[in-house]
């Protein structure tokens, strides 16, 4: 009796033993498809039908352009730049020294601060001098004495300095018949190509049919950042291969405008230094080819940065010997404190400023108005 009971144990532990490796593997096969469920990698069986086929993880919804209003919602222009919020800089710097004077004599002090002030807001050493002697003589000849007549006669006189022509000529003087070209020149970096786009947007509202010239083709995307804005402004561009010569990019320019009739060439030129004599020389032949027939430059128009200073006065002296410039067009006066640099331009070079630049919209590029100018440096914002 004892052997069979151990006969029977010896049996029973055998086929334990052997079915070890079976429920080994079984409980794998069945870890290893709830680990692949949970990945996704095989099909799920529902409780009852067919199976299903598994499905991928669904992916991130693709966010929203950030310049994109939502569907239906109405499109919000920015409101135009005023010279009282482009001159913002300017005239804190301004009216804060002024502020000093005000309220009390006229005396040596006064006369100091008016001068730091001046020179503060980079009217310049030698514009700054001039203003002062004639402002001296102003003040002896109507009996000023004190700091308050003495900051309202300062305003006077800067509205009179400010008197020179300085509208945009449509057409070349000398030959009014010739497709007129605009040549914008100046150093890298100062914004001639967002200016030729904002004025190619004035130009459009106006209903002028504009063709664009890329005469920079050294820069890298400068005909691409052309394109665009004669996309948006609905103008024609005319571009070379890169590194061609801007001459005859310009020359290719007039010709297609004047056999589509368009009303006016606004010509791209590259960033050049001004102490470059090389370069310079290649911007007077641009000069010399846009004036030939059938083109006439009507305008050639030196592109300032307000917040480069005393050192796009220097610039500007170089440009004017090299190019003939008719005028000068500042930009990023709403980020400069230096807005003086208008009197020092106009006092020692004999360049009016025609157009500057008050913010980043397309429209605000707008006409130099002296009387504005003067009103926003020294007047306290509404």
């Amino acid at each position: 009796m004892d052997l069979l009971v151990i006969i029977f144990i010896f049996l029973a532990v055998m086929v334990l033993l052997a079915a070890v490796p079976f429920v080994h593997r079984s409980v794998q096969r069945r870890g290893g498809v709830r680990l692949a469920r949970a990945r996704g990698d095989i099909a799920t069986r529902p409780a009852y039908g067919r199976p299903r086929a598994a499905s991928a993880p669904a992916p991130a919804p693709a966010p929203a352009p950030a310049d994109l209003a939502p569907a239906g919602a109405p499109s919000i222009e920015p409101e135009p730049a005023t010279y009282s919020t482009g001159l913002a800089a300017s005239r804190h710097s301004l009216r804060e020294r002024l502020s000093a004077i005000r309220g009390r004599k006229a005396d040596d002090d006064a006369w100091e601060r008016m001068e730091e002030a001046l020179l503060g807001a980079d009217v310049g050493v030698a514009t700054t001098m001039a203003t002062l002697d004639r402002l001296r003589a102003t003040s002896v000849e109507h009996g000023i004495t004190d700091g308050d007549a003495l900051v309202e006669s300062l305003g006077a006189q800067m509205r009179a300095a400010l008197g020179a022509e300085r509208s945009l000529q449509a057409t070349a003087p000398d030959r009014p018949d010739a497709t007129p070209v605009w040549l914008f020149v100046g150093v890298n970096g100062v914004g001639k190509t967002t200016t030729i786009g904002k004025v190619g947007h004035r130009l459009a509202a106006q209903q002028r049919q504009v063709v664009m010239a890329a005469g920079d083709t050294f820069r890298a995307a400068a005909t691409e950042q052309l394109g665009a804005w004669a996309t948006r402004c609905g103008a024609e561009l005319i571009s070379g291969s890169p590194g061609a010569d801007p001459s005859s990019v310009v020359h290719d320019a007039v010709a297609a405008a004047a056999a589509r009739g368009a009303d006016i060439v606004l010509a791209d030129t590259a960033g050049r230094l001004a102490n470059r004599k090389n370069l310079m020389d290649e911007l007077t032949k641009v000069r010399r080819v846009a004036d030939r027939d059938p083109g006439a430059v009507a305008e050639t128009l030196l592109v300032i940065d307000a917040t480069t200073g005393q050192n796009g006065l220097s610039q500007a002296r170089a440009f004017a010997e090299s190019t003939d410039v008719t005028g000068v067009v500042l930009t990023k006066l709403d980020g400069s404190a230096k807005g003086g640099i208008v009197f020092a331009i106009e006092a020692e070079l004999g360049l009016p400023v025609k157009l500057v630049g008050l913010g980043e919209g397309a429209a605000d590029l707008v006409d130099f108005d002296p009387d504005d100018y003067v009103d926003a440096l020294l007047t306290s914002p509404t």
